[in-house]
């Protein structure tokens, strides 16, 4: 390994405290999912107190809006919580049930996280009578700064690293784990993959979703954003998992990739696996908002 950058001295919490015998501590992911909550609910307000962005009337109102959070931040954590124990780790957690509510220690699926959001703002829809394509809409812009800001906190942790790589951004993680480089002798430098999902899926798609709906007027167009958002994080995770270490219960010694699907030397990764039906979705719904426009 000739260049490298060596892991900055960053540490999973921010700050710590003891109150009586008992340790809390304020961690970058929490704060994560803290602000990209915060400031996605701030666009999903600029949005509908902007009349004229939308075909007849905004969706729903401020109050609606405030409501649709909590509803959100439900589907957010139990969803994601529930994914990642389904989808990556489901024999450890059946032999360890009372770990799946540590959620402070990490572990969140983001697929599980949308699947837990469409559910909610499909009971959240029906109970207060709004539009879905348009509510589709207006979470699809919310969600891309909650992206990025994870995927920071991810390689903060030093969590969710790449594959190994010789390239001169390369980034020795700490840990035995990160360490552990088959046919490498000495540091072994990975991919930082986690930054480039928050390059890709957090500000790139953002910036291209809210210029649609803030300048392109993209929201008389009901379900063109929330497709624009499926088909770019589908991709954007596709083109990344090629970059990005599989979990360790997929890799095997005739499996070094970690893939879940195989035809011989081609093969699919979980998260190529769940992203690839969202493409084709989002695909479906610009197709129907372009046809109805």
């Amino acid at each position: 390994m000739i260049y490298a950058i060596p892991f900055p001295p960053l540490t999973p919490e921010i700050f710590s405290i003891s109150l009586f015998g008992i340790e809390f501590a304020l961690r970058w992911y929490a704060l994560a999912y803290i602000a990209g909550i915060l400031i996605g609910w701030r666009i999903v307000l600029a949005a509908v107190r902007r009349p004229a962005l939308w075909r007849d009337q905004p969706p729903m109102t401020d109050r609606q809006v405030e409501d649709l959070l909590t509803w959100m931040i439900l589907g957010i954590i139990l969803g994601g919580r529930l994914g990642f124990v389904l989808f990556y780790r489901p024999g450890y957690y059946l032999t360890h049930p009372a770990d799946i509510l540590r959620i402070w220690e990490g572990g969140m699926s983001f697929h599980g996280g949308f699947l837990g959001v469409v559910i909610a703002a499909l009971i959240f829809t029906a109970r207060n009578r709004i539009p879905r394509l348009s509510t589709g809409d207006l979470l699809a812009l919310a969600v891309p700064t909650g992206l990025m800001l994870g995927r920071i906190a991810n390689f903060i942790n030093a969590e969710l690293w790449g594959r190994p790589t010789d390239l001169p951004w390369g980034v020795i993680f700490p840990g035995a784990s990160a360490q552990t480089c088959e046919g490498i002798l000495g540091l072994c430098a990975r991919h930082p993959s986690q930054l480039y999902e928050a390059a890709l899926e957090g500000l790139i798609l953002g910036t291209l979703l809210l210029w649609l709906a803030f300048r392109r007027g993209a929201l008389k167009r009901p379900g063109l954003i929330m497709g624009t958002f499926l088909t770019g994080y589908g991709l954007a995770r596709v083109i990344v998992e090629h970059f990005r270490q599989a979990d360790d219960q997929f890799i095997s010694v005739d499996n070094p990739l970690g893939h879940v699907v195989r035809l011989g030397d081609w093969g699919l990764s979980m998260g190529q696996l769940l992203s690839l039906p969202m493409v084709l979705i989002g695909i479906g719904f610009i197709l129907y908002a372009r046809r109805r426009a």
